[in-house]
């Protein structure tokens, strides 16, 4: 782990991080998957998770040689969003720190590689949560997001849209999966990694800090206002 230093601003990564969605997301891939003869694991989609929703399906198309194009598999991905994704449960600890650095008045933001569209049906029951965040960035449906993770984009532009444009160094961002560790590190901000315990301790490298769960961050460790609670 490397020696903290003291931010400003938090920028967070949104499926697996604050929301608990990549069971979801694997169900609905074999979903798709099935009848065409193939399925994927937990760890190919981790491999993925982080790009945009198009280059997901472009490389899962190569990947597993389907004869249907990336397009297609995107359209019927689409169709089975609405049924799945408004029951996604927040991550243990997401709530009370977003709650706490608002309360605080931290600037805070997300920075998801998902779409619009994906964004609303999995925050449908997370409306009031979703406000407290100053504004949120997605690398599938945002112009200015040219590339996905593990590219810095989606971070670089979140952090330019907060008010005061803050140096990349004075921000932290919390992630769950390799490519977003690797996109914040190229983006020059400090990463905290909460990753599934499945994952190889070999993709934690590169992160600033690596917790078990949300619950264990102590936010003076970063120069932030400690929990009162």
């Amino acid at each position: 782990m490397a020696t903290p230093q003291p931010v400003t601003h938090v920028i967070f990564d949104m499926d697996g991080l604050l929301l608990d969605t990549v069971g979801i997301y694997l169900e609905c891939h074999n979903r798709i998957l099935a009848p065409l003869g193939h399925s994927i694991s937990w760890v190919q989609l981790m491999a993925q998770m982080g790009h945009s929703a198009i280059e997901v399906c472009q490389n899962l198309c190569r990947d597993l040689h389907l004869t249907i194009t990336p397009e297609d598999y995107k359209r019927r991905l689409s169709l089975v969003y609405p049924e799945v994704f408004p029951a996604s449960p927040t991550m243990p600890g997401a709530e009370r720190l977003v709650r706490h650095l608002h309360k605080h008045n931290i600037p805070i933001a997300i920075a998801s590689g998902g779409a619009k569209d994906s964004f609303d049906l999995k925050t449908t029951n997370h409306r009031d949560f979703v406000s407290l965040f100053r504004h949120v960035v997605l690398a599938s449906s945002d112009p200015e997001v040219t590339q996905g993770k593990p590219a810095p984009d989606v971070f670089l532009v979140c952090a330019q849209r907060f008010p005061d444009n803050p140096d990349p160094a004075k921000c932290l961002v919390f992630e769950d999966a390799p490519n977003g560790v690797q996109a914040g590190v190229a983006a020059g901000m400090q990463v905290v990694m909460v990753p599934d315990p499945r994952l190889s301790s070999e993709l934690t490298k590169g992160a600033t800090q690596v917790l078990t769960t949300l619950e264990d961050f102590k936010p003076e460790s970063y120069g932030l206002p400690p929990f009162d609670d």
